[in-house]
């Protein structure tokens, strides 16, 4: 972990990595948007699932350029844990900088976020795809010049009145889904940690529709 600090704050700039090196680290964002009053909303699940893997892996997010950044070692590979401060219609910005800074190859990388379309705690990973009207994804795929990236989508459902689907996404969640989130949360990261361990394919046929 101090290695890692002390290349984000340009101590060692002339590490070179070995191609076996760059396979073993991953990239793994969490969209939201920062400030208190996202905390506990819907569009803020990329970040709560980060907080989750982070805190249950005993590190701690330091902040960094574009972002808030830590990283955790799983079975040999490195996880490097990205929650963009560039606001959500800006997430591109910080995926793209992170992945040239680290050197990570696209494949290594998944993004993390909500999905209207899907039930409750649902969860979908995908290798490509459109950006579905959401923000995040659509100045990621405008950033990376590319739909081709791993996105881990969770299910926020779309139980909102006609026109009110900007309170409904930024709204915090009710009573029933709080108490149903810590399971979906657990097994979310779990999720996270085969897609660097198994594949995104081994890992879709375990965990989408779970």
């Amino acid at each position: 972990m101090y290695t890692l600090i002390k290349r984000w704050l340009g101590f060692e700039k002339n590490v070179i990595l070995t191609e076996e090196d760059k396979m073993k680290k991953f990239l793994i964002v969490g969209l939201g948007n920062i400030g208190d009053k996202y905390i506990n909303t819907r569009h803020n699940i990329g970040f709560k699932i980060l907080d989750y893997l982070a805190d249950s892996n005993s590190v701690t997010f330091e902040t960094a350029k574009l972002g808030d950044v830590t990283s955790l070692k799983v079975k040999g590979r490195t996880l490097i844990l990205l929650k963009p401060s560039t606001f959500m219609n800006l997430s591109g910005k910080a995926i793209k900088y992170w992945l040239e800074k680290e050197k990570i190859p696209l494949e290594n990388l998944l993004v993390i976020t909500d999905d209207l379309n899907l039930p409750f705690g649902s969860l979908r990973l995908k290798t490509k795809g459109s950006d579905g009207g959401h923000n995040g994804l659509k100045d990621t795929q405008d950033k990376l010049q590319t739909v081709k990236y791993n996105r881990f989508r969770f299910g926020i459902s779309n139980e909102f009145s006609k026109g009110r689907q900007v309170d409904y996404v930024l709204g915090e969640w009710n009573d029933e889904e709080t108490t149903k989130l810590k399971e979906r949360l657990k097994i979310s990261s779990e999720l996270v940690k085969s897609f660097a361990l198994a594949g995104v394919n081994n890992t879709m046929n375990q965990f989408n529709g779970k």
